[in-house]
């Protein structure tokens, strides 16, 4: 199904002209890395209990509109449960002590304090309005920085063709204690560009090194249904 328009299009066709933000050539090719963190080091070890039970009002949800996502294994080693979003057909690993929801077009996932927050879409390019996911991240990346000068915003592509765009000085949302940092994670179909999956990660800017350690994990541990 087709994301809504009203909240899923990129940018103002006005912010278009001049506002893609270049990819860093430093960090190209690179992979992500976890630097030596694990799954403990961002959760609660309870032996996946958390993943049925608690607020399931997250992200402008409700009860009504989000379910549980399913739990599919267990893995007490890495201190990890493995979730399936069946809406979007994705599967992660997320740690324990997580909460993790879905509705018709998206799945979301948190930490019982909610400081940190994943969002799990799939996105048809073509629709948004760009060709490609480069097109996507280097569209998306300069549009939010050209409709919020204070935010800083760097995107490089991986060797294994997705990219990662960082956003720093993000506002404090409601219930937060500080400013933001939100990476996107965006990776295309290898069978067909026009089509991906964008993940985003949103903590404290205080934590913006752990999370890109945990934007890595996620990452290896992701199995997608193209």
């Amino acid at each position: 199904m087709r994301q809504k328009e009203s909240g899923r299009r990129l940018f103002l066709v006005s912010a278009l002209a001049g506002c893609c933000l270049p990819f860093s050539s430093s960090f190209a090719n690179e992979p992500l890395s976890t630097g030596g963190l694990t799954f403990k080091d961002f959760g609660t070890s309870d032996n996946g209990a958390s993943f049925s039970s608690g607020d399931q009002i997250v992200g402008g949800g409700s009860t009504q509109s989000q379910n549980y996502s399913k739990v599919v294994g267990i893995d007490r080693d890495a201190g990890a449960v493995r979730i399936r979003f069946g809406s979007i057909r994705v599967e992660m690993l997320l740690p324990m002590g997580w909460q993790a929801v879905e509705d018709w077009e998206r799945g979301v996932a948190y930490s019982l304090d909610k400081r940190y927050r994943v969002v799990v879409w799939r996105v048809d390019f073509a629709f948004e309005g760009v060709k490609d996911a480069e097109h996507y991240a280097a569209t998306k990346s300069g549009s939010i920085k050209a409709r919020r000068p204070g935010i800083k915003a760097q995107a490089r592509k991986l060797g294994d063709g997705t990219f990662v765009i960082v956003y720093e000085n993000v506002p404090k949302g409601q219930g937060d204690s500080g400013p933001r940092t939100v990476f996107d994670l965006v990776m295309p179909d290898p069978n067909n560009a026009k089509v991906g999956i964008l993940l985003t990660l949103g903590l404290p800017a205080s934590d913006a090194g752990r999370g890109l350690a945990l934007l890595a994990l996620l990452k290896q541990n992701m199995r997608i249904e193209w």
